[in-house]
């Protein structure tokens, strides 16, 4: 059994995640609410919370589940196609196509409710 003193690391000391404040589970071994202090802010934290508790997907498979999402990607792939951002031909002979990859994020109003889904279609540009 070793006798060292754990704790977080250092470099996370800055960031938080799935916040509740006022329910910390007796298994989480660093909870959020032993660290962080919001004396200084109002007393709505909605904004907050509110924040904290929706998710941007990273993954293409997690997005199609729901139909904001899908929704977003149809509109993003007609305005593709609308502006003919791209055309198809054949490769040529020992050369690889460029990936792409779907960003997927929330945009906010100033009173936290949730302006609009924004989702991009980008290109492997490191490829």
């Amino acid at each position: 059994m070793s006798t060292r003193t754990k704790r977080p690391p250092e470099y996370l000391k800055d960031y938080h995640c799935n916040l509740n404040v006022s329910n910390t589970c007796s298994r989480v071994k660093y909870p959020s609410n032993s660290v962080l202090s919001y004396n200084k802010l109002s007393s709505d934290k909605s904004f907050v919370i509110s924040i904290s508790s929706h998710v941007e997907p990273n993954t293409y498979s997690k997005t199609v589940k729901y139909d904001c999402w899908r929704k977003t990607i149809q509109c993003e792939i007609s305005a593709l196609e609308s502006n003919q951002t791209w055309e198809t031909i054949l490769l040529p002979k020992n050369k690889t196509s460029i990936g792409c990859k779907w960003v997927f994020k929330i945009k906010y109003n100033a009173d936290v409710t949730i302006e609009r889904y924004k989702t991009r279609l980008v290109a492997k540009g490191y490829t």
